[in-house]
């Protein structure tokens, strides 16, 4: 068989091989698949035609689990061989998806902040998923009504986050226009370790007195790490 024919061979067994893993999964979703063939999956999402297993593989090899791979950053995912910026966009938009749907889910609920503080997975599940994974600080706003409805979310600052570097005014304006009554503050440690600083713990000290005139409650400050949070209402340190 000349090259062409064995070329054409390859694309054959290629295209079999993709159909039957997403035949596979229109039936029954991720059921029965190993880790390494979700990899190949989303690897292959923007790279239609090209083979992505080996590169699945050592993946898996490389961040132990599938968790690992879709936490990973695309800077070292592209350091195994044959993954680049395209492979990468099935990844990133899984991502993003599940960003999205964990906000729609937190906007559909009532935040409960009483006596007994009971975190809500809803919060959680969307501040990871939105800022768990970044490598720059990010502060965000979650303003709520009178009845602990949610009406905005917004990220207010990026960069090192501490009472010099953010301003207590943009808040205030963001819950004016709103018309919010209480806040709920976030922001991410990249480091992993979520144990608040002592600047972050100056900050919040800053912006519920900025706030305490307005009559705008602080019902938390979150820290975000890796799977892992801190909260200040749960710690009474409000």
């Amino acid at each position: 068989m000349n090259n062409t024919g064995k070329s054409n061979n390859d694309k054959r067994k290629l295209n079999g091989h993709r159909k039957r893993l997403r035949d596979k999964f229109m039936k029954s979703g991720f059921s029965g698949f190993k880790d390494y063939e979700i990899v190949e999956l989303l690897l292959t999402v923007g790279t239609p035609r090209k083979d992505c297993k080996i590169q699945a593989k050592e993946a898996i090899t490389k961040f132990k689990t599938l968790r690992g791979v879709l936490e990973a950053h695309s800077e070292e995912l592209q350091t195994i061989k044959g993954i680049g910026p395209s492979n990468i966009f099935g990844i990133k938009l899984i991502q993003k998806s599940a960003e999205e749907l964990f906000k729609e889910r937190l906007f559909k609920e009532k935040i409960e902040y009483g006596e007994q503080i009971k975190f809500p997975k809803a919060l959680f599940d969307y501040l990871y998923s939105s800022m768990g994974l970044l490598e720059k600080e990010q502060f965000k706003v979650i303003l709520l009504d009178t009845k602990n409805r949610i009406l905005a979310t917004e990220d207010l600052f990026e960069g090192t986050i501490n009472a010099s570097s953010v301003w207590p005014r943009e808040i205030i304006e963001s819950a004016i226009k709103h018309t919010a009554v209480s806040v709920i503050f976030a922001h991410n440690h990249p480091s992993g370790d979520p144990s608040p600083s002592p600047s972050d713990r100056e900050l919040t000290k800053n912006l519920i007195s900025a706030l305490k005139p307005l009559d705008i409650k602080v019902l938390d400050h979150i820290v975000i790490g890796h799977n892992s949070y801190f909260s200040f209402a749960e710690k009474s340190l409000l």
